[in-house]
């Protein structure tokens, strides 16, 4: 009896080796050809979309990027050109649904087609609840949860043309796990998650592959264009300072390989960054510990500064931030924001 269970299980374990080394290399085998295929990416004009098109473009894709600032936009579309990839620049909102059917027209027109679809565009609203309004809440779900959903909507009918087309959503850890002042983001973000992963389930089948892509902290030089609110200096210094230190965050050139490969494999999820790994598997496994953590680091954010609800972007906060220190500290995060089309 026990010989025969042992030679049961030692069949059953060189079936089930067999079988992931058989998926394994069916996997590698059907890799997705970037070359002349055609990329869409929204909020592709600066940060990690800029780089995203880079990426995708240096690879042999055809690259559309899509934003509301013009001048951003014919920057962006200059620089990919420089490098010799095949870019063109389209403005739009993505929380304007008729302006997304727009921009999907337009994509065809110049195009011919979509294969990959990116929903990137975001915006970072940060400061305490006490600061934050209803319409705070709004612009986050508009941007980064209608934004994600009008294009894929809009987008489906071409991609439904291809055997093999992609949806990459950047979403973040902080869709996994509310972090404190960065409320309406996260609300947004958790609702781009459900999304995304709903979108994976339903659209395999028509071959399509939906990837979630998790971020951590990243350099991007964002800290300059998010929306501050309450004590705007002191709001500022702790989100451009772990936005920024390299042990907390990883470069967005990185990032962009990490996404751009999890892309072409069709992976379900892409967590980026050891610590954001970290977090969201603690949360899920004791999510106790981690509301335990949050509400710690809540007690050391700064308090007040404020009701009248006025917010600064990141550089107008920076300049009311008096401490030499910590603008020497943002080094790393004010070379990202060069090199990301950030600064004007």
């Amino acid at each position: 009896m026990a010989t025969h269970w042992k030679t049961t299980s030692a069949a059953a374990l060189a079936l089930g080796g067999a079988g992931v080394l058989a998926w394994s290399t069916l996997r590698r085998s059907a890799r997705f050809d970037l070359a002349r295929k055609v990329v869409l990416i929204t909020g592709g004009s600066r940060g990690l979309g800029f780089q995203l098109a880079r990426e995708f473009g240096g690879r042999g894709a055809t690259v559309v990027i899509c934003s509301r600032d013009e001048a951003e936009l014919a920057r962006a579309q200059d620089d990919l050109t420089s490098r010799g990839i095949v870019a063109q620049g389209i403005p739009c909102d993505v929380s304007d649904q008729r302006q997304v059917e727009n921009l999907i027209q337009q994509t065809v027109h110049a195009a011919g087609t979509i294969d990959v679809l990116v929903n990137n565009a975001g915006i970072i609203q940060v400061g305490p609840l006490s600061q934050m309004t209803i319409a705070d809440f709004d612009n986050a779900m508009n941007v980064m949860f209608w934004g994600t959903l009008y294009p894929t909507l809009a987008a489906l009918p071409i991609l439904r043309e291809h055997r093999d087309a992609r949806i990459v959503n950047i979403t973040s850890i902080g869709g996994k796990i509310s972090v404190p002042h960065l409320l309406p983001y996260c609300c947004a973000k958790f609702a781009t998650v459900a999304l995304s992963e709903g979108l994976r389930s339903e659209l395999e089948s028509c071959g399509i592959k939906v990837t979630t892509v998790v971020p951590g902290l990243m350099r991007t030089g964002s800290h300059l264009h998010a929306s501050f609110k309450g004590d705007q200096a002191k709001e500022y210094a702790w989100f451009s300072l772990s936005a920024a230190t390299p042990l907390a965050a990883i470069s967005a050139e990185r990032a962009a390989r990490s996404i751009v490969r999890a892309a072409i494999r069709g992976d379900a999820e892409k967590i980026l960054s050891v610590p954001a790994d970290v977090a969201a598997r603690l949360h899920g496994i004791a999510p106790e510990i981690t509301a335990a953590i949050s509400s710690f680091v809540s007690r050391l954010l700064p308090r007040g500064g404020g009701t009248d609800g006025r917010a600064n972007t990141g550089a107008e906060a920076r300049g009311k931030l008096n401490s030499r220190l910590i603008n020497a500290a943002n080094v790393f995060g004010e070379r990202a924001a060069k090199a990301l089309n950030q600064v004007a």
